[in-house]
């Protein structure tokens, strides 16, 4: 340092000390001229982000054909920026800076995805995927029992249906009528998706639209450990899929449930059979053990959408995090809108300037909207955690992360050491047959998503890398979709039919791997945070993974704050060891979280005889593809 001048120095000190960087190699001029560069250009980036957000929080929250057209011409006028400072970067040589931080923001801001296409292509693209977004938002479908009245929305009229309905012919009138009218029609839409990404990936160096997502995992063996952690997981999938079955069969018969074999996914309560909670009632493990009401509860103390948020709110306040500004209750859309249409799918959403955070959803006062809510809540205190960080770094440095740390939130809060803290429920801890009756009802979640989860980005994984013909997209899709869940159409599915975009994040270029992982890390973390608040300690039945609450525990908290705020600024891997003490992704927390309900259903399903495992479907033409088994 002693050949450095004082004026150096102290220049040096500025620009490093917000990063929280050693002062190795400070001396260096073309550093310094980096970091000048990188911290002009990520102020320039940050206001892009808030154009950009802007334009799809309005078009969002006010579908209208003008409103897509404004979103689509801010993106386009933003990626030709985007390739001009990647192509400044590279020439410039920055991925090779001795400074290890350079480096980063460099690789990360020469990521262009689909900005990498000339403009014409660029926007066909953003019209591929607004047009499918947009259709999604707006499809409406025909009553089972009233069929001249076609303006049932999914949200709430379909899934309520699906729900409380046991009749199966309506069940399955409502999910041919959603598949029919969101996924068929959109073929040419994806198919153009696809071809254009596939040039995009070209274009970014990458074999594939696949491979373009698999690299923000930091990880070229990534995909192999999805693989391995699924694999460790189906034990468990299939006895509670074998129990699920049994039961379905008991309360259908077998015309409807044959006693092995796929199950139709209209039976489960759930468009796409990604959670089958709905139909509880039809398979408590111990119905002489009644869960508590929660929602009647809420309704009976006159919960409101506003004091749902309000118990989100105050749950991080009380781990000494950051309140929710006055600017999210002011500019949320909280309720649905009765004067337009909006995108229900709830999502929170970052605008990169003035802690300006907002939710969009279609609340109602029930428990699974109290779950979504502190999900929610978690994407907006990540938000508020790392914005701090240059704009290129204001993100999860794991795409999974973002969607567990929203989850670990929520484990606590459905727990029953915290109802009862809150007055929904009166005994805090349960016995042995309720916290079974509790471990199945969150497994009917948590478990049975893991195959769909696979499966959706399996299967574009296979459309993306030209290892599915386009003759075959649709069987393919099923095909996936019985072979990793054991889960069919209630009808025959051919070609002319196309499901695939009935799912919102595939019509939205949502890479859903991260959602698979993000069920995995959030029970790694869950451990990590029920240690710190001493609410958690290996074989102590008083102390388990799965009724700790950390609410009010300001070590958990402050653990918690340093893992978000540290954003994306360094390898996950990393900031994951610092946080839980592992370096990979591991189900040996979820196991452990639910290892009591497995050890239930393996002795229940041996003492009944149930049939475990499933064969290939039969609703898809038998010339389909080969099987895709990992």
């Amino acid at each position: 340092m002693g050949a450095c001048n004082i004026t150096v120095l102290l220049l040096v000190i500025m620009l490093w000390l917000p990063h929280g960087l050693s002062m190795g190699n400070s001396c260096s001029a073309s550093v310094l001229e980096a970091r000048r560069f990188f911290e002009l250009e990520n102020e320039q980036l940050r206001r892009r982000f808030h154009e950009e957000f802007l334009s799809g929080y309005n078009y969002n929250t006010n579908v209208t054909e003008a409103n897509r057209q404004a979103m689509i011409e801010v993106y386009a006028r933003n990626a030709e920026l985007n390739k001009r400072l990647a192509q400044q970067i590279k020439a410039s040589d920055y991925i090779q800076s001795e400074d290890a931080d350079i480096r980063r923001q460099a690789e990360h801001l020469s990521k262009l995805g689909a900005s990498a296409l000339n403009a014409d292509d660029y926007l066909a693209l953003q019209n591929a995927i607004s047009s499918m977004q947009t259709n999604y938002a707006t499809v409406t479908v025909c009553s089972y029992t009233n069929r001249s009245d076609c303006s049932l929305t999914l949200e709430p009229h379909i899934q309520e249906r699906l729900s409380h309905s046991r009749d199966p012919a309506e069940l399955a009138w409502y999910w041919r009528e959603w598949h029919d009218k969101s996924g068929t029609p959109m073929r040419q839409n994806f198919a153009e998706y696809v071809r254009l990404t596939r040039k995009a990936s070209q274009l970014n160096g990458h074999r594939s639209y696949a491979d373009y997502w698999v690299q923000f995992y930091e990880d070229p063996d990534f995909e192999r450990q999805l693989d391995a952690t699924f694999k460790q997981l189906l034990p468990f999938y299939r006895q509670l899929h074998g129990y699920v079955r049994f039961r379905l069969r008991q309360h259908y018969g077998p015309d409807v449930m044959p006693a092995e074999g796929n199950i139709p996914i209209s039976l489960l309560g759930n468009m796409w059979g990604q959670s089958w909670n709905e139909l509880l009632d039809l398979f408590t493990p111990y119905p002489e053990k009644p869960f508590v009401d929660v929602k009647g509860e809420m309704e009976k103390q006159g919960y409101t959408v506003q004091k749902l948020f309000e118990l989100g709110d105050q749950f991080f306040q009380s781990l000494g995090m950051r309140a929710l500004p006055s600017s999210f209750w002011n500019l949320s859309v909280l309720t649905r809108p009765d004067d337009r249409q909006v995108v229900c799918h709830a999502s929170a959403w970052d605008f990169y300037q003035d802690s300006d955070v907002r939710i969009k959803m279609c609340t109602e006062v029930d428990s699974h909207y109290f779950y979504v809510v502190h999900h929610e809540l978690g994407h907006i205190q990540y938000y508020l955690q790392y914005e701090q960080q240059p704009a290129v770094y204001r993100g999860a440095p794991n795409p999974g992360f973002h969607e567990a740390v929203g989850d670990v939130i929520a484990l606590s809060v459905m727990s029953a050491k915290h109802l009862k803290a809150i007055g929904l429920i009166e005994n805090g801890r349960l016995d042995e047959k309720s916290r079974i009756n509790q471990l199945f009802k969150q497994a009917l979640s948590k478990i049975v998503f893991l195959p769909f989860g696979y499966a959706v980005d399996k299967y574009r994984y296979a459309v993306f890398r030209n290892e599915l013909d386009e003759s075959q997209w649709n069987c393919g899709f099923w095909q996936m979709r019985s072979e990793f869940g054991g889960v069919e159409p209630p009808v025959f599915r051919t070609e002319k039919d196309f499901d695939p975009p009935a799912k919102y994040h595939i019509d939205a270029d949502v890479e859903y791997l991260r959602y698979f992982a993000a069920h995995i890390f959030q029970f790694q973390f869950h451990k990590a945070l029920c240690r710190k608040a001493g609410q958690y300690a290996p074989n102590n039945s008083r102390l388990t993974l799965d009724n700790c609450d950390i609410f009010g525990s300001k070590a958990a908290g402050r653990s918690l704050s340093q893992f978000l705020s540290k954003g994306n600024s360094r390898h996950w891997k990393e900031v994951l060891e610092e946080f839980t003490g592992e370096t990979e992704m591991d189900p040996a927390a979820l196991l452990e979280y639910f290892e009591p309900l497995y050890q239930w259903l393996k002795q229940e399903n041996s003492r009944l005889g149930v049939p475990l495992g499933w064969g290939p479907t039969d609703k898809i033409p038998s010339d389909c593809c080969g099987t895709f088994s990992t």
